[in-house]
């Protein structure tokens, strides 16, 4: 969140988030970096000084490395920008790590050895499919759907079926009460508030998860479709290792209710969720950090 006119940071990360549809007209939320890539650079430079002031309050130790996780699908302008805003920053060196890479880092795959280990991360704007061996990606896709684009299907939904508009906030609640990629054991209904696109007044109605389902459809089944072109592109001896292993499933967009059923029921692979998806590539981050020396050949850029 900053102010309008003179663009100054008033709010970063969480707080900003809860700030979203209730700011006044001098101040602005916005997203520094959208499907994956930086969209406002001046703005992501701000939010990194922030990180790194609170991960490093005291600058004794002088500037340090970072390590940014960024999209399998990115062009080298968008790996430059990254660089850039990280050393206006304040870093001493960056270094790029794809986030399917340090996913499997964090979650513990055996990423060095001759086997196939197949890792999907369902972020907020972009999902990575990925098959890992020997250290590196021999098959990947990036596609620009994941939680952000749920949210907004869940929106569209409602403008066109009950002429409700719905603020982003009130989609991703919605998206996680009532969300899911498959038909669940248990059917919940609940009331939804939003403005009457006709008559400009506050609106409530009652939507089904079978509904929200229906809305979800279209991001769930580019998810899908994501993963089968993925193993299309996969070597027979490495399909077949990733049969056997499993898929592991990392990401927000993982804590879909359902998402696990519906990636085995369309491939008949077994899924692994791990413990933390949401921090996993985080993990994997600080990983990747600590044993520098040794896995900086994983690396996809550095500066």
């Amino acid at each position: 969140a900053r102010d309008r006119a003179t663009k100054e940071p008033i709010a970063v990360g969480l707080e900003a988030k809860f700030m979203m549809g209730r700011t006044p007209a001098n101040i602005e939320v916005i997203r520094p970096l959208s499907d994956g890539v930086i969209t406002e650079f001046e703005a992501c430079e701000q939010m990194l000084r922030y990180f790194v002031a609170k991960a490093i309050p005291t600058r004794r130790l002088g500037k340090p490395r970072m390590v940014i996780c960024v999209p399998s699908g990115i062009t080298a302008v968008e790996h430059r920008s990254v660089r850039d805003a990280a050393e206006f920053a304040g870093a001493r060196d960056s270094v790029i790590v794809e986030e399917p890479v340090a996913a499997a880092i964090g979650a513990g795959l055996p990423i060095h050895h001759a086997a196939g280990n197949l890792v999907i991360d369902i972020g907020g704007g972009t999902t990575e499919v990925a098959v890992l061996s020997l250290g590196g990606v021999v098959a990947s896709r990036s596609e620009k759907v994941g939680g952000l684009a749920m949210d907004d299907a869940i929106i569209d939904y409602a403008r066109k079926e009950y002429n409700l508009a719905l603020g982003e906030r009130t989609a991703e609640e919605i998206k996680i009460k009532l969300g899911s990629a498959c038909p669940m054991p248990t059917e919940f209904e609940a009331e939804i508030r939003g403005r009457d696109l006709v008559t400009g007044l506050p609106k409530t109605v009652v939507t089904t998860t079978a509904e929200i389902r229906e809305a979800l459809e279209e991001p769930v089944a580019a998810i899908v479709d994501a993963l089968k072109y993925t193993l299309d592109a996969t070597p027979p001896e490495l399909a077949a290792d990733c049969m056997d292993r499993g898929i592991t499933l990392v990401g927000g967009g993982s804590l879909l209710a359902g998402m696990d059923r519906r990636l085995n029921m369309e491939t008949g692979m077994p899924i692994r969720k791990v413990a933390d998806p949401l921090e996993v590539v985080v993990v994997g981050s600080a990983k990747f950090l600590a044993s520098y020396d040794s896995l900086q050949a994983l690396a996809a850029g550095k500066s």
